[in-house]
């Protein structure tokens, strides 16, 4: 038996994702910087506090954590028993635009890349749609800020590659990013697929929990070595020097090509935002 979901329910439902990403962090985000605060001295420490302040009043005050409210990037599982009843993309924007005006978020998107017009709403959203068992629809939010993610990096690695080689092209796209990309970052890979799907695991990964390592042994392992390696680097929160220049680094993967290894990075301030809802 089919579902039926009204598009305006779907518009609603981003509404609130959207604006409740933007001036709410997980609540894994916020325990791990509170943690680093502790683990920092000095100037470093003064940095984290800075930051925690500013994330506690965003919440209290229900105002954006940070002036960029980004790219809005959405992940939706529609189960195959669901009927929506309307536009589901226009129900999306039209939730996008309705949260840039009610939350005062800032609009940042231009309608071309060359000719540069803000469309005024911070539409259209980035979709990316896949059809799942069920009659539930499961929607993911994650603005995505243009500091951190002008930092992102991919290589088409040859299957000769090794877990050292991909560690430390992922360090390598840290060490250039932190400093401008609002350090400790989250680290989003993605291994596998092929070129867009490489990037869309890596954007993917953001979302999972930072609390929570990849399943498979192996990769929980070069989880943690790229982790030991960045955090190596001593270059601390915003680059002014640390212990911590990475929270977590989350890797997914997918199967590929026989003549292929693509690594993708994208790099997550530590404005790590996203927020989920199933309906």
């Amino acid at each position: 038996m089919m579902k039926t979901v009204p598009a305006r329910e779907i518009t609603r439902a981003i509404k609130q994702l959207y604006i409740r990403a933007s001036t709410e962090l997980p609540s894994d985000v916020t325990a791990k910087l509170l943690s680093c605060e502790k683990a920092e001295e000095g100037r470093a420490a003064v940095i984290l506090n800075t930051m925690n302040k500013n994330i506690a009043l965003a919440r209290e005050k229900h105002l954006p954590i940070c002036q960029d409210t980004g790219a809005v990037v959405v992940f939706a599982e529609i189960g195959q028993d669901v009927h929506i009843e309307g536009s589901f993309e226009q129900a999306i924007n039209d939730g996008v635009a309705e949260a840039c005006k009610d939350g005062f978020l800032r609009a940042s998107i231009v309608s071309d890349p060359i000719r540069r017009k803000n469309t005024g709403d911070n539409t259209p959203a980035i979709i990316h749609i896949r059809l799942a068992e069920g009659d539930k629809i499961k929607l993911t939010v994650a603005p995505k800020g243009f500091g951190s993610e002008n930092m992102s990096k991919i290589k088409m690695f040859s299957p000769a590659a090794d877990k050292w080689d991909i560690a430390d092209f992922v360090v390598q796209a840290v060490e250039e990013a932190a400093p401008n990309a609002c350090a400790p970052l989250v680290v989003g890979v993605g291994l596998g697929g092929d070129f867009e799907q490489a990037a869309i695991l890596a954007k993917k990964a953001l979302c999972r929990s930072i609390d929570l390592r990849n399943p498979d042994p192996d990769y929980t392992l070069l989880e943690n070595m790229i982790l030991s390696g960045v955090n190596s680097l001593g270059i601390g929160p915003q680059g002014f020097g640390g212990r911590i220049t990475a929270l977590a680094v989350n890797v997914e993967y997918a199967p590929t090509h026989i003549a292929g290894l693509p690594v993708a990075v994208n790099i997550g301030c530590h404005v790590n935002r996203h927020a989920e809802i199933i309906i």
